[in-house]
């Protein structure tokens, strides 16, 4: 290729090595929500069935509408358990939150290929700082969004999941049937998403500034500033 001139030493400089950390920080984002998987689960007493455990297995995208509990017996509590389903579908705000981590990782590699090959013909066009500027700008926004929009969503679904289904749940309100809330997975690894979420959008807020330095408009600034004190001596 044209210009390519492998230069592994902008990796220790501070535009290359935040790079770094943000193609890690996406890994991070991307598996602490893409690999949930959880469970809820109830204990249901009805007629001819004591005390049985059931179950509904929910993950990633967190569609909880289309989750169903297990039945308690074959015959469905002779006949007074229909089928139950969590509540909510919160997959718009998952799938925002993993897709841009995703895409993220993929644009970070291209960015450091980009820096070690031809970090030469970077430093010579100021169009292409200005460029970078622009998309990590861009970038820095969407992570911020998309966590406050993920973290929210991950509030409703920890209420979705919580003690309190049991009052929505029709079928334990039948006549001598009860159930008891027993646990559902912790979500721990979910809230280091949020974490990540926020590292990210603070990793490329200050990529946003370091970038900034290379572009034709902080050298304008620095001219404009100092060119009071040199008209002075």
């Amino acid at each position: 290729m044209a210009g390519f001139r492998v230069d592994f030493s902008v990796l220790l400089e501070p535009l290359g090595f935040v790079k770094v950390l943000e193609w890690i920080f996406a890994i991070f984002a991307f598996a602490t929500c893409g690999s949930f998987q959880g469970e809820i689960t109830l204990l249901v007493s009805c007629k001819g069935v004591v005390n049985k455990t059931v179950t509904a297995a929910f993950a990633y995208p967190f569609r909880l509408n289309t989750v169903e509990f297990s039945a308690p017996d074959p015959k469905g509590c002779a006949g007074t358990w229909t089928d139950v389903h969590l509540e909510g579908d919160f997959s718009s705000s998952a799938q925002f939150f993993v897709t841009l981590a995703a895409l993220m990782f993929l644009y970070c590699i291209a960015v450091l290929v980009a820096y070690i090959g031809y970090d030469h013909v970077y430093q010579q066009n100021s169009k292409y700082p200005l460029t970078d500027l622009s998309i990590s700008a861009l970038i820095a926004f969407l992570w911020l969004l998309s966590t406050f929009v993920w973290a929210k969503a991950l509030a409703d679904i920890k209420v979705a999941t919580g003690f309190s289904i049991i009052s929505g749940i029709e079928s334990c309100k039948a006549s001598g049937t009860t159930c008891h809330f027993v646990a559902v997975t912790r979500m721990g690894i979910l809230n280091v998403s949020v974490v990540f979420g926020l590292l990210n959008a603070a990793l490329w807020g200050g990529n946003v500034w370091l970038v900034y330095k290379d572009t034709k408009l902080h050298n304008q600034w620095n001219r404009i500033s100092e060119s009071p004190t040199e008209t002075g001596v």
